[in-house]
């Protein structure tokens, strides 16, 4: 299914890839209250996960997503996703 074909009100997800600060672990790393000039404690790489579709912005071919993993949230293009599938939700 193409990202622009989703029905609204539905669960979706997709994998995705990022440009982003990880750590050692290829982990993504949030930096908080950084001083001016203070280094960041992550170093730039990809990082490809799944996440689960929040918004999509049809005209910028965008969306945001939160992934499931480290629970951060993304906003990336369409063309850096892919595997859209449903979401079957449970409870644990």
């Amino acid at each position: 299914m193409d990202i622009k074909d989703i029905p609204s009100g539905e669960s979706w997800a997709c994998r995705f890839k990022t440009t982003t600060f990880l750590d050692t672990n290829g982990q993504p790393v949030a930096a908080r209250n950084l001083a001016l000039g203070q280094a960041h404690p992550g170093t730039p790489g990809v990082y490809t996960s799944i996440g689960v579709i929040q918004v999509r912005d049809l005209d910028n071919q965008r969306v945001q997503l939160q992934c499931v993993d480290s629970l951060a949230q993304f906003t990336v293009s369409f063309e850096d996703c892919w595997d859209v599938d449903t979401i079957e939700w449970t409870k644990e």
